[in-house]
């Protein structure tokens, strides 16, 4: 099975109940379980929008919150998700989480990358974008670009409807 990063849309006040329920359940169960209409698997593209971004110019402010929405942050103790037998990301590191503000600003700057420009400052080639690329992007049927802009546009719809609703997003591999 292959190790995936997954996010979740969840309000502040859910997160609080899966911390309660850890706190009382015997083996700490969180009863996590967001509705899947908010959860978005990114396969394992992280690192290639990440470097798809870097090699097209993306200027330090955007890479800065790309690489925020992709990696979260620490400020929101999440130790009640990384617990087993109920851990939700223990193939990779501990869960992190963005705050409903901090999902707003990456929302507000993905919203600012044109992604597809970015790709165009690659190879038109796909077997040279995917060698610039790395990490595996030469494996990927179709092509990487398709492949990278197709998972930036799912993550920017997803900020923007987590913004919208004034969630927090946690995330996680798995």
């Amino acid at each position: 099975m292959a190790v995936t990063q997954q996010l979740a849309r969840v309000p502040a006040e859910y997160l609080a109940s899966c911390r309660q329920s850890a706190d009382a359940s015997p083996d700490g169960d969180p009863l996590w379980d967001p509705p899947s209409t908010d959860v978005l698997d990114l396969d394992w593209a992280p690192f290639l929008v990440e470097r798809a971004g870097e090699l097209g110019g993306l200027d330090d402010v955007r890479r800065s919150a790309l690489r925020q929405a992709l990696d979260g942050d620490t400020a929101i103790d999440l130790g009640f998700l990384n617990t087993h037998p109920h851990a939700i990301g223990s193939f990779g590191p501990a869960p992190t989480a963005l705050s409903a503000a901090q999902v707003a600003r990456a929302a507000e700057l993905l919203g600012q990358i044109d992604f597809p420009a970015l790709l165009d400052a690659l190879p038109t080639d796909e077997a040279e974008a995917a060698s610039l690329i790395g990490s595996g992007a030469d494996k990927i049927v179709g092509g990487p670009k398709k492949y990278v802009l197709r998972h930036f546009t799912a993550l920017r719809e997803f900020y923007r409807g987590a913004s919208r609703r004034q969630l927090l997003v946690v995330l996680w591999w798995d």
